[in-house]
């Protein structure tokens, strides 16, 4: 056990879990009218809360366990049975290495939060939510992650997918899921209204930029080099991703919005997750520059021309993003082109399908959607029996 690579992952787990709670609950939050706020505050909360449950009792094993199919891991490691504060995973405590990868099982279900929010039933939320990282998430964690199928010496031969920090396992799938949602759904009886709190977007952006220092510097495992260069790529990406959709945005609009530049951020760290274990400084500036002008038209793509209410950009901003970190890696020489579009369209299948399965079975079991009184009056209080602020918006 290194000490110093123990430390880091310490401090990396508080910063991923930093993200969800409260950066993307917040992100998420200042994005819809105000009557809705507070339930997107209890998605996000009460996801974070039922998915580390779940990792405890089962994920963690269906990603990591000792199963030897390559498909899942198996339940030998359920509720962390024989693991104790002497049990080693690489140079790491193994309960610390859960720590840090039940952070990646919270954050992922509740990025796709933001494909539904102000008309989606609760306990629809929990129960797809739970079901969805256990079926679709942690079997994909074990296919890339896990020594799977799609790792090294999998289906692919020597060299299997690279996805440093999560461009599949975390941003495919979500993005994937949250359209598939979006579609089943339906938009939002009233899309007209604009962000109620563009301020606090901007809080909940900053702090995600902040904690995915923990998300993909911490994918190193170790306190070294590595981990230092995947911050450093993962903040320059950031950065020229937040100037090209501002730019953008002032080149076809006339203007540069501040929901604009942070969107780009977020647009830029989706981008560079996969690859920030793979790439230096000149290959972020790259796909920053790119990620903030080809996710600004993603979002332009499903919202005009499809006329897909995703209501906070899900599939267009982490799917997209992710998808192309993924294929840069091998067009940067750090990746074989097979491994990594074969791998993206596996897990793009596997969670299509298992996705369109689960939202139609948990429908039958509890309301997908809210009724239109409720929509049109506003989730906080007709749910959750709370109001943020006086209802004039």
């Amino acid at each position: 056990m290194v000490a110093a690579d123990t430390a880091w992952i310490i401090v990396a787990t508080a910063l991923v879990l930093f993200m969800t709670l409260p950066g993307l609950a917040l992100f998420y939050g200042g994005l819809v009218r105000a009557r809705n706020v507070l339930s997107v505050f209890m998605q996000c909360y009460a996801i974070a809360c039922l998915m580390s449950v779940l990792w405890l009792a089962v994920g963690y094993s269906i990603a990591f366990g000792g199963g030897a199919s390559g498909i899942w891991g198996g339940l030998d490691k359920m509720f962390l049975i024989g693991i104790d504060a002497e049990t080693l995973s690489g140079t790491l405590p193994e309960i610390l290495f859960f720590a840090f990868q039940m952070t990646f099982a919270i954050i992922t279900p509740a990025l796709i939060v933001g494909a539904y929010v102000e008309r989606i039933g609760f306990g629809f939320v929990l129960l797809f939510s739970g079901l969805w990282m256990l079926l679709v998430y942690a079997p994909v964690v074990h296919w890339i992650w896990g020594g799977g199928m799609l790792s090294d010496g999998g289906i692919f031969g020597a060299v299997g997918a690279r996805d440093f920090a999560g461009g599949v396992v975390v941003h495919e799938t979500a993005g994937i899921a949250a359209l598939i949602i979006a579609v089943i759904l339906g938009p939002r009886r009233d899309r007209s209204k604009p962000p109620h709190n563009p301020g606090f977007v901007m809080i909940g952006a900053a702090m995600l930029w902040v904690g995915w220092f923990g998300f993909n510097g911490g994918s190193q495992l170790a306190a070294d080099g590595g981990a230092a260069m995947a911050i450093t790529v993962t903040h320059i990406s950031a950065a020229t991703a937040s100037l090209s959709w501002a730019l953008w945005e002032r080149i076809k609009y006339g203007k540069a919005s501040l929901v604009g530049i942070v969107t780009g951020t977020i647009a830029g760290l989706a981008t560079i997750t996969p690859a920030s274990g793979f790439v230096g400084p000149i290959e972020a500036l790259i796909l920053g520059a790119v990620a903030g002008v080809l996710c600004q038209e993603a979002v332009n793509l499903v919202r005009n021309r499809f006329k897909i209410d995703d209501t906070l950009d899900v599939f267009a901003v982490h799917g997209v993003g992710g998808i192309f970190g993924t294929i840069m890696i091998a067009a940067f020489g750090a990746g074989s082109w097979i491994a990594q579009l074969g791998t993206l369209a596996i897990v793009g299948v596997f969670t299509t399908v298992v996705t369109v399965v689960l939202v139609k079975l948990v429908a039958m079991i509890t309301p997908l959607r809210v009724d239109a009184e409720t929509e049109t009056s506003g989730l906080d209080l007709a749910v959750h029996g709370e109001r943020a602020y006086d209802m004039t918006s």
